[in-house]
């Protein structure tokens, strides 16, 4: 005689798992779903900077002890005075996300992509946020205004002596995440007592994996 309550509850217990695994799979499904929207969205607001093109046209920069700049397309400037030693790059932002410039670090020699980046809480402050709107070109700019500072003689003397310089730079997007930092190389040019042209060596993400 079948056991009638037996084949019930194998049953119940089959349906059971049955409906168990569809709803797991639905679930990784809907994670997935959920994961690839999210990613096409920081897509869209994701930044990188490189060098502004050489035929761009300059821009004019402008201190907050008054003191003006302008930057060529595709260059530096690096002016040393008794004072202060101020620092300005013409960029161009090739991502599809506004980027907000945050923080700097600067290496008074040429320092190549495969040497790591400095701690980014170590990095220097910007006194304002620096804005790039997205396949659109603007500027970066850092000062040094204390001799006492351990990197103002080693600057001053990159600067006098003609010398390479590296900068790296922290942005990210304007709601503060996907951070990156990029690596700039800044060398003289010649006929121009105060221009470098710039090239960009390094990007490395801080808030994702790295993509190689």
């Amino acid at each position: 005689m079948a056991d009638w309550p037996t084949i019930a509850s194998l049953s119940t217990a089959a349906g059971t798992l049955v409906l168990a695994a569809a709803t797991f799979g639905s679930v990784r499904s809907a994670n997935r779903a959920a994961r690839t929207a999210e990613r096409s969205l920081l897509v869209r607001l994701r930044p990188l900077l490189v060098p502004s093109r050489l035929e761009d046209p300059p821009e004019k920069v402008g201190f907050q002890d008054q003191h003006w700049i302008r930057v060529p397309g595709g260059r530096a400037i690096a002016e040393v005075t008794a004072e202060a030693i101020y620092l300005a790059m013409s960029l161009r932002n090739v991502g599809s996300g506004i980027a907000v410039l945050d923080r700097w670090w600067l290496f008074p020699e040429r320092v190549l992509g495969d040497v790591p980046h400095e701690d980014p809480e170590q990095f220097r402050r910007l006194t304002r946020d620096l804005y790039l709107p997205p396949s659109d070109r603007g500027f970066w700019q850092g000062a040094f205004r204390e001799p006492s500072d351990p990197l103002f003689a080693p600057t001053r003397e990159a600067i006098e002596e003609r010398r390479p310089i590296t900068i790296d730079l922290l942005y990210g997007d304007y709601e503060g995440g996907q951070r990156v930092i990029s690596r700039f190389g800044l060398m003289p040019t010649s006929g121009e007592s105060d221009g470098w042209l710039v090239s960009v060596g390094r990007h490395w993400n801080l808030d994702r994996p790295e993509p190689r």
